[in-house]
């Protein structure tokens, strides 16, 4: 049996409101997001707004932030604390001047809440249309024939930063799926949700882009209600700077 500190813990709840949530979630997202759904991943995004490091035991790492990004070990760790069928949940770090490539989760949700530092977090949707309609003619990345295949129109919906005082950040399979994720001004870690989880033998395999757009490669925070910016998005092998490792979680068990 579980010690009750661990039963009765903010990361507990957590887990047992996103089984909740997102159970049987295939068949949820086939049927459409229902009004019962969208209650119950609104209460997860309630008792996710309430987490906080010491929640996870975990220390900011501030004493990195003037330390190479490579200096010492992979750029970015993760801390498992729980999977199942229908969800995992863990926590990312990354240190100062890192970043998570920009990348999918198809047929996914992502929920996530920074725990200190800031991210800023760069969306995209894909467009529906083809290459040849898209941008009408305005903008013809040259490419290969080989890279034909893997480039897609798409529009970048949105760029924010996100601190421990700031709203979880949700992205659904249809909106905001494709994203970058940044350290901005020193290392930053946040708890991180994924409904379900990657499978890549049921479709749900990783994939990273590059943006193909003249000025594109900073990609600049807009006000809110401006005119969302078209570009096209390459698919491209995992960028060779980024890797991921592992490290313990030091918080409460979670039991499920």
């Amino acid at each position: 049996m579980m010690p009750r500190d661990s039963m009765s813990s903010v990361v507990q709840k957590l887990a047992r409101q996103a089984l909740a949530t997102f159970h049987n979630h295939a068949s949820t997202a086939a049927a459409g997001e229902t009004r019962a759904f969208l209650e119950s991943i609104n209460k997860l995004r309630s008792l996710l707004a309430q987490v906080k490091a010491a929640d996870l035991k975990i220390v900011p790492r501030y004493a990195e932030s003037s330390a190479a990004p490579h200096a010492l070990g992979p750029p970015v760790t993760y801390m498992h604390i729980c999977e199942t069928d229908d969800f995992s949940m863990g926590v990312f770090l990354l240190k100062h001047g890192t970043s998570i490539p920009l990348h999918d989760h198809p047929g996914m949700y992502g929920l996530l809440k920074v725990l200190y530092g800031k991210v800023r977090i760069s969306c995209f949707d894909r467009l529906d249309m083809s290459s040849e309609s898209a941008s009408g003619g305005q903008f013809n990345p040259p490419l290969l024939p080989f890279q034909k295949s893997s480039v897609r129109p798409s529009v970048r919906r949105s760029v924010g930063e996100y601190t421990e005082d700031n709203a979880p950040c949700v992205l659904s399979p249809h909106k905001d799926n494709i994203h970058q994720i940044e350290a901005v001004d020193g290392p930053t870690a946040f708890l991180d949700i994924l409904a379900p989880p990657y499978d890549p033998d049921d479709g749900r395999d990783c994939h990273y882009y590059k943006v193909l757009q003249p000025g594109s490669e900073g990609v600049d925070k807009r006000a809110e209600g401006q005119e969302q910016t078209q570009v096209w998005l390459m698919e491209i092998p995992q960028p060779s700077e980024f890797w991921c490792g592992g490290e313990p979680y030091p918080g409460p068990k979670v039991s499920l």
